[in-house]
């Protein structure tokens, strides 16, 4: 865990993008501090400590989601969402629950990847830049290209392959100064040609994904090392030649097996999953049909959430130390009605609020990038400047409330449907001038949908 930070600093930070939900954000910032606290205990100790998973209860649009997405960003922890309804029971047709595990581990193996690269962008920006001026000056290249194929096995008599090529003092003076153009960026437009390496592919790569890599087996990995890289030649600007060059000597700076091996310490020590719609798989009394495998879906998820290894193609994980945030409405159901030993594994229980007018006002103004702030800097780009009054802010508050309270409650999304609706013609068609937006102005866009109840359950 990267971030040293306390309960209530935690709660500051996710202030700082959600409005209200107090009590939630007080639980997984204990959740998240007790992470830390565990890793400062001793080796014998750290193992018999468990996180405490948390299911959240709530209707949508009201925060779930975004309080767990903002505090995996905050500490740089691989963070998946899934939806618990996407499962099937074993011997039914579906992705089964382990498939969750292995995209979080895809997830910490990007984000590993993506560090690593970073830190060796210098090296990379400096090795595609001598590559550019081999091409731009194939006369003056520092390294000569082995043409006859028998210098592979050291015969063919010529110059070895990495033998530098002899280059005059005029020739390194016109390298330097094509070298300084390339610093100023006084060369991206100019078209070069230059070698990539692509991937063979494998007839197999279909099955990947469907059967054997539920075994923990990637058939194109398997084939795709046996094979040789193919090399292409294309023609793009040097701009995108440079970062095309740049991630291809990243890729080969990079040891995969670190990174795995890395990426897989993070999903057991610091992963977070967030399952969604756990009321979803609730059985109804008597249930037929697709009820038939809810109850299996429980049991299935139970073992991955209790403690399990999880074989994937990159190694085993054990799920023994991820932390799962669950989430639900829970209109039709109770938590109690999830099987027994599930209820047991979610030792604590967070009701989330709905949202009132106060709460949507404050939506639209205070987190960063609130949704204003968003709308208005989109319409900068063509030069059109909004600007929202108090009043106007009020009314698109009271009338996202009201559309709530008369049909579906969908929370705070339902500003997002408001907000395109309010400014629907200014997206589409507006002169380079500033407006300035009253409360006269959102009754006139929204006054008569909002009358009729039939005709803003389909556009609000």
């Amino acid at each position: 865990m990267e971030m040293n930070l306390t309960p209530r600093e935690i709660v500051a930070e996710l202030d700082r993008y959600i409005v209200g939900q107090n009590q939630a954000k007080k639980k997984v910032a204990i959740a998240l501090r007790n992470r830390y606290r565990r890793q400062m205990l001793s080796e014998e100790m750290r193992h018999d400590v468990f996180p405490k998973n948390i299911l959240m209860i709530g209707p949508t649009g009201v925060g779930k989601t975004e309080i767990a997405r903002r505090l995996a960003k905050l500490v740089k922890a691989p963070f998946i969402k899934v939806e618990a309804t996407k499962f099937t029971e074993v011997g039914y047709v579906g992705r089964d629950v382990e498939s969750m595990i292995r995209d979080l581990l895809e997830e910490a193996i990007r984000m590993v990847r993506q560090e690593k690269t970073a830190s060796m962008e210098a090296a990379c920006q400096k090795m595609a830049q001598e590559i550019l001026l081999d091409v731009l000056l194939p006369h003056t290249a520092r390294h000569s290209l082995a043409k006859n194929p028998m210098n592979l096995f050291g015969g063919g008599g010529g110059k070895s392959p990495s033998e530098p090529a002899p280059v005059t003092s005029e020739q390194q003076m016109q390298r330097e100064h094509v070298k300084a153009q390339l610093e100023e960026g006084k060369l991206e437009e100019v078209l070069v040609e230059i070698e990539i390496e692509e991937e063979v592919k494998t007839p197999f790569g279909g099955m990947a994904g469907t059967t054997l890599e539920d075994m923990g087996i990637n058939v194109q990995d398997l084939f795709g090392s046996m094979l040789p890289k193919k090399k292409v030649k294309k023609k793009m600007k040097v701009s995108q030649a440079r970062n095309m060059l740049q991630q291809q000597e990243a890729q080969k700076m990079i040891d995969m097996d670190q990174v795995e091996k890395e990426a897989i310490e993070r999903t057991e020590e610091e992963g977070i999953v967030f399952l969604d719609e756990m009321d979803k798989i609730i059985a109804k009394d008597g249930g037929h049909g697709p009820d038939v495998s809810r109850g299996g879906v429980q049991r299935d998820i139970l073992p991955i959430v209790e403690g399990a290894t999880v074989n994937t193609r990159h190694g085993a994980v054990k799920t023994d130390h991820i932390l799962f945030i669950g989430a639900g409405a829970f209109h039709q159901s109770k938590p109690s009605d999830l099987i027994p030993e599930l209820q047991g594994r979610f030792p604590i229980r967070v009701e989330l609020e709905n949202l009132t007018r106060d709460d949507l006002r404050r939506i639209l103004t205070q987190p960063r990038h609130s949704l204003i702030q968003q709308y208005s800097e989109l319409l900068k780009i063509d030069h059109v400047f909004i600007e929202f009054t108090e009043n106007a802010i009020d009314e698109i508050a009271d009338i996202a409330y009201t559309v709530n309270d008369q049909t579906e409650n969908i929370g705070a999304r339902r500003l997002h449907t408001i907000m395109e609706q309010v400014l629907e013609d200014l997206l589409f068609d507006a002169p380079a001038q500033a407006f300035e937006l009253d409360d006269q102005y959102i009754k006139g866009r929204l006054a008569d949908i909002v009358k009729n109840q039939d005709l803003s359950r389909y556009i609000l």
